[in-house]
């Protein structure tokens, strides 16, 4: 396919500030501008009367100025009086320029677009979209698209933009099919150069209903195109990476055995057959990337360490990166707990080390010395490198962009890669992994280990805060430890939530018999820690916090968690924050106190949370209520985020994609290498993490 050149630089001496406006948001050259879909249409294919124009439905009308005048009351604004016939029109513009009230002058024909209402003189429209016309000028013959843009670029600019690459690339003969006509009859898909033409210059026959629901015809063959293209792109890096050469690491089970013997409890059956995928995996030649995924406490942590021990004993290292400092130490706590008595050397790395106990860290990463470095970020900084790494652990994956997850990997040597486990505490629906993690391979933990007593979910509105908190007091009095969670550690006029700080400065106050403790992001991580540690001892009996205790904090004595405004929060959040409880023998509670009323997409949430504990249909149910985005860390996943497809919606799309996907990197290679270059282009790279 010939490379294509921007749309904007034909004749351009040099780019404009158009075309930098427009590649902020990702069109830079001809394709892109040609996938560019609509995000809805107007329909100026058809005059309305204005006595025929219906209240709260935009419409365009033609009309000849009579009268323009600028006047004060009730503040400064442009009245235009307008005739369409007998009927008069009154424009309002309470925004407008000097050289409007030129252009708007008596005996001028405008077409106006928008919405007829009533107004204090008579029916109006109020900022309508206009331009100037000659008598019985024509309308157009397709709808207008309108397109998603940014500061600066008027819907003008882009069409014009868009118009002029559609040209170029009809010229050039760059909408032949990727997808074969026998193909396109068996799965009912339109032509793609059509599909493109019929979504940029829709005719005035084709439904609005249609084109906005994205339905027509057309609409399902960009979908599946698109749905295509990351097929694609997946199996490609899957069949890349597997042609890539990893440590081979057979099972000795020498210090995994050991390691299972110091365990005060036995594995369930879903960590065992977890931890037999894993290990397979690390006996073959090409590098693992696998996603190790269970709901909250179902034991993910113990499964990473067979697979760590499995590496060690081979004579490799293993990294294991955490988000945050608090979930790191606890990693490093846990795992320091089951190795360092068997004799495994394990080193601590973060940005908060002092200066010497860093350089300590780095320099026995650096000469083999540690067999298991565990810490956040820090791991993958320049300075930091591994003697001999052959297996890279990532917790909460989706928490870390792609650079960083490659940085990670790549501190392997030059000659084999590093296997990868990514382990998540958010499960992924079913969709989900076919669509964005169609190129790993996933193990599931569905199970919880046994004595893990059920947490009891309760909805309390604000409004009764004080008999909350008298429970709460009774509850820390009698031995028992609790959690506050707050969204905010600071006071915001437009959200009205309360913060974590006045919460703590209050209730320290009304209950000075309560040993209150503080955690925030904006803490030091040494304040940070040292707070946690006093929590894990029940140094702390109530501790205000906010969502930085999510992830990962194992606290088997705090068995009531409260978290305020929970109709602000997505289903994922709430539903890890009600894992940090129910750790213990303890029955355990999670109230969810919110703030009436409600919206209806906060009561569809909280609807959710309280009938359900199981992590996989809460997953399912957030992915139908907010999409894909949470799931995998917005866009920093590194899978490009679907445009115009909907993976529940078009689940059968996504079938035929994945289908039709594998048969054209066996049969059609051409089309398939065509097909991606069209969609992702560059972005192709971000698939290798």
């Amino acid at each position: 396919m010939p490379r294509t050149r921007s749309p904007l630089t034909p004749a351009n001496k040099s780019p404009t500030s158009l075309a930098q406006k427009l590649a902020q948001i990702g069109l830079r050259n001809d394709w892109d501008f040609a996938l560019h879909l609509p995000i809805r249409y107007e329909d100026e294919t058809r005059i309305t009367r204005v006595r025929d124009a219906v209240a709260g439905v935009d419409c365009q009308v033609e009309v000849e100025i009579f009268h323009t005048e600028v006047t004060f009351r009730p503040r400064r604004q442009l009245v235009v009086q307008t005739r369409d016939g007998d009927d008069v029109l009154y424009l309002r513009f309470l925004n407008f320029y000097g050289s409007q009230v030129k252009q708007l002058t008596p005996g001028s024909r405008l077409r106006l677009f928008g919405e007829v209402r009533p107004g204090f003189f008579g029916v109006e429209m109020v900022h309508p979209r206009y331009r100037l016309v000659a008598l019985d000028e024509s309308v157009p013959e397709a709808l207008t698209p309108v397109y998603g843009t940014t500061a600066g670029v008027s819907q003008t600019a882009i069409r014009r933009v868009i118009d002029r690459a559609l040209e170029t690339l009809s010229v050039q003969r760059q909408f032949d099919d990727s997808v074969s006509a026998s193909m396109r009859s068996a799965l009912r898909l339109e032509p793609f150069g059509e599909s493109v033409f019929a979504l940029h210059r829709p005719s005035p026959s084709a439904s609005l209903s249609s084109l906005a629901e994205r339905t027509h015809p057309a609409w399902r063959r960009i979908k599946f195109d698109e749905l295509l293209s990351q097929q694609l792109a997946m199996k490609k890096a899957r069949a890349a990476r597997d042609a890539k050469s990893a440590p081979v690491m057979k099972p000795r089970n020498e210090i995994s055995k050991s390691m299972l013997a110091l365990l005060p409890f036995a594995l369930t059956d879903a960590q065992r057959r977890a931890a037999a995928e894993i290990s397979a995996d690390l006996a073959k030649t090409h590098p693992m990337q696998r996603l190790l995924q269970g709901d909250v406490g179902s034991g993910k942590t113990v499964v990473a360490a067979l697979a760590a021990a499995q590496a060690i004993e081979n004579g490799f290292q293993v990294a294991m990166m955490a988000p945050t400092e608090i979930l790191a130490e606890q990693h490093y706590r846990k795992l320091s707990e089951l190795l360092k008595p068997i004799g495994v050397i394990v080193t601590w790395l973060t940005g908060s080390l002092k200066a010497k106990q860093k350089r300590e860290a780095i320099a026995a990463i650096g000469d083999g010395t540690t067999q298991l470095a565990i810490g956040t970020h820090a791991l993958f900084q320049d300075g930091v490198n591994f003697a001999n790494l052959g297996l890279a652990i990532i917790d909460e994956q989706h928490r870390f962009g792609v650079g960083q997850r490659l940085a990670l990997r790549e501190k392997a040597s030059m000659v084999e890669e590093a296997h990868q486990l990514m382990m998540s505490a958010t499960p992924i629906p079913r969709t989900l992994s076919m669509s964005y993690f169609a190129d790993l391979d996933v193990s599931i933990i569905d199970e919880l280990p046994p004595g893990r007593t059920p947490i009891s979910t309760r909805l309390l509105a604000d409004s009764r805060r004080d008999e909350l908190l008298e429970r709460i007091r009774a509850a820390c009095s009698a031995g028992g430890q609790a959690y506050w969670v707050c969204p905010l550690i600071e006071e915001s006029e437009k959200l009205q939530l309360q913060t974590a700080v006045d919460t703590f400065e209050r209730i320290a106050t009304e209950f000075p018999d309560l040993r209150v403790g503080l955690v925030h992001g904006r803490m030091k991580p040494t304040e940070k820690n040292e707070v946690m540690q006093k929590f894990i001892a029940n140094e702390i009996q109530l501790l205000v916090a906010t969502t930085v205790i999510e992830v990962g904090v194992d606290v088997p004595n705090a068995s009531i968690m409260v978290i305020e405004h929970a109709e602000r929060m997505g289903l994922s959040q709430l539903h890890q924050l009600r894992g940090r409880v129910g750790r213990g023998a303890k029955q355990s509670a999670c109230v969810l106190l919110y703030q009436s009323p409600l919206g209806a997409l906060a009561k569809a949430r909280l609807k959710v949370i309280y009938e359900s504990t199981d992590g996989f249909e809460i997953a399912r149910q957030d992915l139908l209520l907010r999409g894909p985005g949470e799931h995998l860390g917005a866009r920093q996943s590194g899978a490009p985020l679907l445009r115009f497809a909907d993976i529940e919606r078009d689940v059968d799309l996504l079938d035929a994609a994945r289908d039709t996907a594998t048969w054209m990197l066996e049969n059609d290679v051409t089309n398939a290498d065509k097909h991606l270059a069209r969609w992702l282009g560059s972005r192709q790279h971000y698939l290798k993490a």
